[in-house]
């Protein structure tokens, strides 16, 4: 694909970094190049930029409307913006697990964008994987066996009153009574962009298959899960100041790693709405 303002490094597994954009202050053509570098590649990384609160917030309007998340602390002041935070003394952080945002809401947000604000000395990296070529990966009797199957997603077991993931997180995630999200979408979706074929399970937020009770769907979906980890799928991101990644919810996954214990990461993410999704 040809790109006139921007350049667009690909990785091997996933995403691609793009240059040559200053997110702060760029024109039309630029937003139109970038937003098909977003449906190829799935998920873009940009380095160097300078974005205070307000500007993160406008670039997230070029792209789409603000989803406000409801269990995240915001940044003081700007309720748009979730605070993904872990002090020093914190031994849990957020993300610590593969997952996609807000698969248990009925039409799941589009993205996010993170932007790193504080980070560790050593570790604290992002792992992404790309669920559109685990798709393309497997075998034609896997994909037959998938292609007529639902699955269930919620929020309960997480961000609920009972979450001990929740309990572990106070001060950076509240809100647990509004935990009642449950949706069920397509084991294989048509990606709303790019039209490829993508698995939408996670470890994280999918429960079972529609119509399959919990032990009779973990078998299936622990085999779909490990192929999804395998190293050609994925790319480990090096976060540094002023590095903003924007993942698609719809064909990625991420997994924030838990490896600087003793040390501060402070991040700020904006989450744009979706829509509903089909196969």
């Amino acid at each position: 694909m040809e790109y006139e303002n921007i350049v667009v490094s690909p990785n091997a597994g996933v995403g691609a970094f793009v240059s040559n954009v200053d997110l702060s202050n760029f024109d039309d053509v630029s937003l139109i190049e970038m937003k098909k570098a977003f449906a190829q590649y799935g998920v873009l990384f940009f380095r160097d930029q300078r974005l205070d609160e307000s500007q993160h917030i406008a670039l997230a309007r070029r792209w789409g409307d603000i989803n406000i998340n409801r269990f995240f602390t915001p940044v003081p002041g700007y309720p748009e913006i979730a605070q993904v935070l872990k002090e020093p003394e914190q031994q849990i952080n957020i993300g610590g697990g593969w997952h996609t945002d807000h698969s248990y809401d009925q039409e799941p947000a589009l993205g996010s964008m993170l932007y790193a604000k504080e980070v560790p000395v050593v570790g604290g990296d992002t792992l992404f994987a790309s669920c559109a070529a685990a798709y393309d990966a497997l075998s034609a009797g896997m994909r037959e066996t998938l292609a007529g199957l639902r699955a269930v997603h919620s929020s309960r077991h997480v961000f609920g009153e009972s979450s001990a993931y929740a309990e572990g997180m106070s001060g950076r995630l509240g809100n647990a009574q509004a935990a009642t999200q449950d949706a069920v979408h397509p084991v294989v979706i048509k990606h709303p962009l790019s039209g490829r074929k993508t698995l939408y399970v996670n470890p994280a937020f999918t429960l079972h298959f529609e119509g399959w009770t919990a032990a009779e769907s973990m078998p299936l979906l622990q085999q779909l899960y490990n192929h999804m980890m395998r190293a050609e799928f994925t790319f480990r991101l090096q976060w540094a100041p002023g590095t903003l990644a924007f993942w698609d919810n719809r064909a990625t996954w991420h997994y924030a790693l838990n490896d600087y214990q003793g040390q501060r990461r402070l991040m700020h993410r904006i989450t744009l709405d979706g829509g509903r999704i089909a196969g």
